[in-house]
């Protein structure tokens, strides 16, 4: 979500009124993550309320839902102030059910990833602010070409799985189904660099206000994917 090109182009747009912020950005996320826990809250409820029936749908409807708000903030980023809460409570739906879901096979499972979640999140903000990590032009490269990478893996065995075919060992306790997940938390958790360089590098350049919605979006994207992995892994070193 959060390209070059997307805030230079509001940049230019509009360059009067209020402008973009890093505390803003922060805030907005702090809004966004409150809603994520309200929408994972409320799928706890459903399910233990429902005995389990409410798992698929809400799996499939958090799914398609969650993709469309972010599909359609990615073409009409002005509207970001209203589609960004509501795709946190949809994330927080989905999160919600997968933990649940998980939580069943590994009690406590759920407070470990989102733990490690949040450990990662200010451990890479320290390295980003220390400028321990500097978001160079080549490691920008690398970690987009890497981030393309998976995107392919995972649209691959999607695939198989539709015709009934599995990877072996890519999910599975090992050392290459561990060392998969490690790879894909690493990418992930380097992905918060390019966040967090171009949510600086943006509230300089004069972008309109309702882009600190579209950055905290664009952050918690990274963040989901992040969780999702830690989980993940959590539920593979688990496994007997």
């Amino acid at each position: 979500m959060l390209k070059e090109s997307r805030f230079l182009k509001n940049a230019q747009a509009q360059s009067s009124g209020k402008l973009m912020t890093v505390n803003g950005t922060v805030n907005k996320s702090y809004i966004m993550f409150f809603c994520l826990l309200g929408g994972g809250g409320f799928a706890w409820l459903q399910i233990i309320a429902g005995g389990g029936a409410l798992l698929l749908p809400l799996l499939g409807i958090g799914s398609i839902s969650a993709f469309l708000m972010v599909l359609l903030t990615q073409f009409k980023p002005h509207w970001a102030p209203i589609t960004a809460p509501i795709y946190a409570v949809i994330e927080g739906i989905l999160l919600g059910t997968i933990t649940l879901f998980a939580e069943t096979y590994v009690p406590g499972i759920g407070t470990q990833a989102i733990g490690l979640t949040l450990g990662i999140l200010f451990v890479m903000l320290g390295l980003y602010k220390w400028g321990i990590i500097k978001p160079t032009e080549k490691l920008k490269s690398v970690i987009i070409g890497a981030t393309f990478a998976i995107f392919i893996t995972y649209l691959s065995i999607m695939v198989l799985r539709m015709v009934g075919l599995e990877i072996p060992y890519m999910h599975q306790l090992g050392w290459i189904g561990i060392g998969f997940s490690l790879v894909i938390i690493g990418v992930a958790a380097l992905n918060l660099i390019l966040d967090f360089d171009l949510i600086d590098q943006y509230s300089q350049a004069g972008v309109p206000k309702y882009m600190e919605w579209f950055a905290a979006m664009g952050l918690m994207v990274t963040l989901v994917w992040l969780y999702v992995e830690i989980l993940r892994l959590l539920s593979i070193l688990s496994s007997d």
